[in-house]
């Protein structure tokens, strides 16, 4: 299992993961597994999600990651890691994740390798959920066909749709100027890994983004995003 990368994350939230690990034991988290690429890891994604769980009445997780940079699902079940993993059982949820998907020959993918790991998950008693990412900067145009790849694959086995890439959408449209992504115009900034944390978190607790702590970012900063992930989370229902 791959540690989640710390190079760019801030010393508090590796602090507070620690101390939320120790106080999980014996309390009755949820183990999640995120399986994916840099796009996981980029910003200690996990440790933040984690970290989120740390309010009074918040539904505890507990998250891990096998990631490797560039690796699509197929890379991962070719490699076995994940699948071992998985196998090993103690998950209640294991969010999928691969790169943009937006090509036809990406999505075709991006569904059988869902299905082939779903396969796994629910062997292993536990639920599938597909984390939405998001196109680079140069090919905004492609956020349309990103997130129906990722519907794709969650509706073809019944599973969780995080949809944090429509939660970016959303966030620009509250504020175009919002910096999302980082230098290399892929990988997120410290907000866009935000925005996708609080979706995620969101999700698997089935509760509202809005209100769960900033993690570091200005209030009303995390405000407009939480309720940015409320705007997508509530269409993707619909």
């Amino acid at each position: 299992m791959l540690a989640v990368n710390t190079s760019t994350r801030r010393g508090f939230l590796r602090q507070l993961a620690s101390a939320c690990s120790r106080t999980f034991a014996g309390v009755g988290a949820q183990r999640v597994l995120l399986v994916g690429n840099s796009l996981t890891t980029a910003n200690d994604l996990p440790a933040m999600v984690q970290s989120l769980s740390t309010g009074a009445g918040a539904r505890r997780l507990e998250c891990h990651a096998v990631a490797f940079p560039n690796y699509s699902l197929e890379d991962h079940w070719n490699r076995g890691d994940a699948a071992r993993t998985i196998a090993g059982g103690g998950w209640s949820a294991v969010v999928l994740q691969q790169g943009p998907s937006a090509l036809r020959e990406s999505r075709l993918l991006l569904v059988d390798y869902a299905r082939r790991f779903d396969a796994i998950i629910r062997r292993a008693g536990a639920r599938t959920a597909l984390y939405m990412v998001w196109p680079a900067a140069d090919r905004r145009g492609d956020f349309d066909a990103v997130s129906a790849s990722y519907a794709a694959a969650a509706g073809a086995v019944g599973a969780l749709l995080l949809p944090a890439g429509d939660a970016w959408r959303a966030a620009w449209r509250r504020e175009p100027q919002l910096a999302l992504y980082g230098a290399d115009g892929f990988h997120p900034s410290q907000e866009g890994s935000y925005l996708a944390a609080i979706v995620i978190y969101a999700g698997l607790t089935e509760r509202s983004p809005v209100g769960l702590p900033p993690l570091g970012l200005l209030p009303a900063r995390a405000a407009l995003l939480q309720r940015a992930a409320a705007d997508a989370m509530n269409a993707a229902r619909r």
